[in-house]
């Protein structure tokens, strides 16, 4: 059976409420479900749904600059406050956590080693912290916060790396989509086959990168840190 809550997004003084199916409304946050039109339980906007009072189409119109039910259904869902059980609350936010967790793994580094922090390093650092993580808020959104939180805790810094990889002619064709996924930046074909190029990436990944093209090449790679 279908168990519809009521979503509300407030502004300006405004309250704007849609009914909607909860586990629909969790699949759609957790991105499960991309139709906003499927977790709707009526296709209106209420000033207040428990009363049933519909909202003003000029106040939609205000605030969301636009009436498409699918479009402002959409905006609440994300942006609202959307009743969700404990468990599953518990669960957005473990997901979310892990979110963060591998965006601060992929970008950062220790300054003092130049070296990638592992996950779990992370992660012990944010439970130190005391660092709460916001279910319903986009990761990225909360990432600059948390690191700065992290930084009393634990030496981090967002990086980019730079480096100067050459690869011999038997292993160009090997190598050459991992090169491309790894940011390639610019490349110069030798005469003998053999590739010069450029990549930039995230300072957190260097370790991953090492291992696959080291891998790729059995060792006959050579690299240079151009930062």
């Amino acid at each position: 059976m279908s168990k519809t809550v009521i979503a509300k997004y407030s502004h300006s003084g405004e309250d704007f409420e849609i009914f909607v199916d909860s586990d629909k409304a969790y699949d759609f946050i957790t991105g499960k479900l991309n139709d906003p039109m499927k977790v709707l339980e009526a296709e209106e906007v209420f000033s207040d749904a428990n009363k049933g009072e519909r909202q003003s189409q000029d106040k939609i119109k205000k605030i969301f600059n636009t009436t498409d039910i699918s479009k402002v259904a959409e905006f609440i869902l994300k942006h609202g406050n959307v009743p969700v059980t404990t468990e599953q609350k518990s669960k957005l936010m473990e997901d979310k956590k892990r979110q963060i967790i591998n965006i601060i793994a992929r970008n950062s580094i220790d300054p003092r080693t130049k070296a990638p922090h592992p996950p779990q390093r992370i992660e012990n650092a944010m439970h130190e912290a005391r660092i709460t993580i916001d279910p319903f808020k986009g990761a990225n959104e909360q990432v600059d916060d948390i690191v700065k939180k992290l930084s009393l805790k634990l030496p981090i810094k967002f990086a980019t790396m730079k480096i100067e990889v050459c690869i011999p002619a038997e292993y160009t064709n090997r190598c050459y989509g991992t090169l491309k996924q790894y940011g390639l930046k610019s490349e110069e074909w030798q005469p003998n086959g053999s590739l010069k190029c450029v990549l930039e990436f995230p300072a957190g990944l260097q370790g991953e990168f090492f291992e696959k093209i080291n891998n790729a090449t059995k060792g006959n790679v050579t690299t240079r840190n151009l930062e």
